[in-house]
């Protein structure tokens, strides 16, 4: 069991976030070993079918937001089980509709596999703790630009793939 096996899977876990707060499907699904499974609140099926039940999901919502704190994994070979305790805030137009306007606390509970491509999720079961109820409660952010605070978006003009093309190329 090495520091940089347990590194390595904790990215796994950011990425994922990530890629579902951007709308990047492929990310999603990169995440995954090839015979991955989830099993999500209203949802249990392959990581195709996963991935095809967000692009049908996603786009209703105005955003998302995955923030992931307590992580732990233990490592045995080319397998791996993680706990991921993390808070998702939900929000979308109308703002009054509870259905798309909601914060959960959850818990990922993954078994990994090491790939050839590295450590993906071979199972994922997303534990919900609790929900709180967030019709009418979110405002909209004021102004735009980097004077008032720059918006998040969920395409290339997000302003961190705009920095990453300019630096990274």
């Amino acid at each position: 069991m090495s520091d940089a096996d347990k590194r390595e899977i904790h990215e796994t876990v950011l990425r994922y976030c990530r890629a579902v707060d951007r709308l990047d499907y492929a990310g999603i699904r990169a995440v995954y070993a090839d015979d991955g499974v989830d099993h999500h609140t209203g949802f249990s099926g392959t990581a195709d079918e996963f991935v095809a039940w967000l692009e049908k999901g996603l786009p209703h919502l105005d955003g998302t937001m995955h923030l992931v704190g307590n992580h732990l994994s233990e490592v045995d070979g080319d397998q791996a089980v993680a706990e991921t305790y993390g808070t998702a805030v939900h929000w979308g137009t109308p703002a009054d509709l509870p259905a798309i306007n909601f914060t959960s606390g959850f818990r990922y509970v993954d078994h990994f596999v090491r790939t050839p491509a590295g450590w993906r999720i071979r199972e994922r079961f997303a534990v919900r703790e609790w929900t709180r109820n967030d019709a009418g409660r979110i405002t909209a952010p004021t102004g735009d630009g980097p004077e008032n605070g720059l918006r998040g978006r969920r395409d290339a003009d997000d302003p961190f793939e705009l920095l990453r093309q300019r630096v990274l190329g």
